[in-house]
């Protein structure tokens, strides 16, 4: 089963077909500026079964080795590839077309999470990025 997704305007669109390796609630400070949100939820996606569908991808380079993509024509976020995470790439849950479906699993770089984000979940809080356990936030 495919699963297919884009931006606002729908001129980026992308599909990745299979599981996904993980789901995370991201409260870094990169991620919150580049979405301009108390925090994001990514989509950890093997590379090899993902695809861009639609028009190109911009790019900006935020750190080494680390490229946020977002549509050159609306400017919505679509998708976090970094060079550390070669396997895998990461996309925005909001911008699956049938986001309600995910099912996010931990929340990342909560030593990061703004003070007055209170989120009674359950889901597992990593302090850094949660490497270690499989999350490639």
């Amino acid at each position: 089963m495919n699963v297919e997704g884009g931006c606002l305007c729908g001129a980026v669109r992308w599909r990745y077909a299979g599981p996904v390796n993980w789901t995370a609630h991201c409260h870094c400070e990169s991620c919150r500026r580049n979405c301009a949100a108390p925090m994001t939820t990514f989509v950890g996606v093997p590379r090899e079964a993902f695809a861009w569908t639609g028009a190109p991808v911009a790019t900006y380079v935020s750190s080494p080795g680390v490229r946020r993509c977002f549509c050159g024509k609306c400017g919505s976020p679509v998708a976090f590839d970094a060079d550390h995470y070669a396997d895998e790439i990461h996309l925005y849950a909001a911008g699956h077309d049938d986001p309600a479906a995910l099912r996010p699993q931990v929340h990342v770089f909560w030593s990061e999470a703004l003070p007055w984000v209170h989120m009674e979940d359950g889901l597992r809080r990593f302090e850094g990025s949660g490497n270690d356990d499989g999350i490639g936030a």
